[in-house]
């Protein structure tokens, strides 16, 4: 071996080992720096328990329990943020409780506020997220439904609102409850009912010399209008003539106007009565009066497009050309149809209502009409009763006695038919009945009106009360008044067809 390759390979030797020993210094101290990397997680992370931990590192605890008084702080270095259950980290809403208790059973749901007692929706609810639960809460639970914006609480139909009312004068229209003219009626629709079979009878009725007027009764004085509408309608397609024209044709006198006034819909002849109380010298102001203040929102409405129909008039224009001073101001407002028909009361307003009425009439010179006419024609009827007893306690006297002192003419007149109605709408049109009769001669075009207009509503009602104010039978005032045809199909309005 030369020189040369002894040296080099000399140093080859020692660089091999320089090597080595540098690689295994380097593994060493990786290994070294695993261990210590080890030993320092294991010093650290905490011990492993039996229950679950929450992010902040405590125990959960168990709903409901008693010594339970609030969530553990948010620990600093833990970002889990569901703990917060009314997200977006604000506090809790009024109603959830002090110190954190917790808002599921045994408290309020979700931090909203407690149901009153008052029985009014509760307002909108805010910022709580939905279906979702925070980290570790349970499920909503069986019994507390999640509420929405425009959802509201399993309320029955009808609430009394007896407890005072909402804050800031606000009375909302629920729609709670029945119309609030609806009564018992004497004529139901009939059970099986053949327009086919009805219009054969009339036809056979009518036919021949003379007319059988117990046929027509049995028929006509025994449906409902929509029945009778439908009869008509059968009569000309099966025989091609026209029912009314036949029935002008073979019917006389008050029995004639009887019968044609059932064929009409109701808010025809309601259009009608007001033309005819309107139209040449004079007006009858009773018939404006009976029907602008016994009549709902939706008969108001449909009498008004009727009219415009039959007359190409507009019935408030008429009403302000056939009238003058505050009872046409009373008609307008009547006739705008804005009356509120819910069944909500509130007792501080009738007690404030009470004292305007007081002030505006009693206890001033003069009488400022037109706060009679916004409280009278626009309030409710259960309202308006709590306004009537409550003016009795302000005044040590009926509010009907005010008006007969304060007002007179027709605006006394309207102002105490809106009072009569409202106080006992039976008794209101019993009255008139008995009057229509009273006395010397008949006024047969209100009695007519009146049994035909009633009988599909309330005239059941009107019938018990006309026994209990009278001491007889509106039957037997009839009786005692008509005669014929007409008194029989008077009678079978009054008695329906219900036995």
């Amino acid at each position: 071996m030369s020189l040369r390759k002894f040296i080099t390979s000399g140093i080859q030797d020692v660089l091999d080992n320089k090597l080595g020993g540098l690689s295994g210094n380097k593994q060493q101290q990786q290994q070294q720096s695993n261990n210590s990397s080890s030993s320092l997680n294991s010093n650290h992370q905490p011990p492993q328990q039996d229950y679950n931990m929450n992010p902040g590192g405590y125990p959960n605890q168990p709903y409901g329990n008693a010594g339970y008084r609030g969530m553990p702080p948010q620990q600093p270095g833990y970002g889990n943020a569901e703990y917060d259950p009314y997200g977006q980290g604000q506090a809790p809403y009024p109603g959830s409780g002090g110190g954190g208790q917790h808002p599921y059973p045994g408290g309020n749901q979700g931090g909203y506020p407690g149901q009153g007692g008052a029985g009014y929706p509760q307002p909108p609810q805010y910022g709580f997220a939905g279906n979702q639960q925070g980290g570790d809460y349970p499920p909503q639970q069986p019994g507390y439904p999640q509420q929405h914006h425009n959802q509201q609480p399993s309320y029955p139909p009808q609430q009394s609102y007896q407890q005072g009312g909402p804050q800031g004068g606000f009375f909302p229209n629920q729609g709670y409850g029945q119309p609030v003219m609806i009564g018992t009626p004497s004529l139901f629709p009939v059970p099986g009912f053949n327009a086919n079979a009805d219009a054969e009878v009339l036809r056979k009725a009518m036919k021949g010399l003379g007319c059988n007027n117990s046929k027509v009764i049995s028929v006509l004085c025994q449906r409902t209008n929509g029945q009778r509408q439908e009869i008509s309608k059968a009569f000309k397609v099966m025989y091609g003539k026209d029912l009314i024209k036949e029935l002008k044709g073979e019917l006389h006198g008050d029995f004639e106007d009887l019968i044609l006034a059932l064929m009409d819909a109701p808010a025809i002849y309601d259009a009608k009565q007001l033309y005819k109380a309107m139209d040449g010298l004079g007006t009858k102001e009773s018939v404006l009066i009976e029907i602008m203040t016994s009549r709902t929102n939706a008969q108001i409405q449909q009498v008004r497009d009727a009219y415009k129909m039959l007359y190409k008039k507009d019935l408030e224009r008429d009403l302000i050309g056939e009238t003058s001073g505050h009872f046409k101001r009373l008609l307008v407002s009547l006739c705008a149809g804005g009356r509120d028909e819910s069944n909500q009361t509130d007792p501080l307003r009738a007690n404030q209502d009470a004292r305007r009425l007081y002030q505006a009439g009693e206890k001033r010179l003069g009488t400022d009409e037109s706060t009679f006419n916004a409280i009278l024609a626009s309030q409710n009827f259960n309202q308006l009763r709590m306004v009537f007893e409550e003016y009795q306690k302000v005044s040590n006297h009926s509010i009907e006695k005010a008006i007969e002192a304060e007002f007179s003419g027709d605006v006394r007149d309207g102002l105490l038919a809106v009072i009569a109605v409202v106080r006992n709408r039976p008794a209101y049109f019993a009255k008139l009945l008995h009057d229509s009769m009273k006395g010397l001669g008949t006024r047969d075009n209100d009695l007519i009106r009146l049994c035909v207009t009633r009988a599909e509503y309330d005239m059941a009602d009107i019938r018990n009360m006309f026994q209990s104010l009278y001491r007889t039978s509106l039957e037997n005032m009839i009786k005692g008044d008509c005669s014929g045809a007409y008194k029989e199909g008077l009678i079978a309005l009054v008695n329906g067809n219900r036995g």
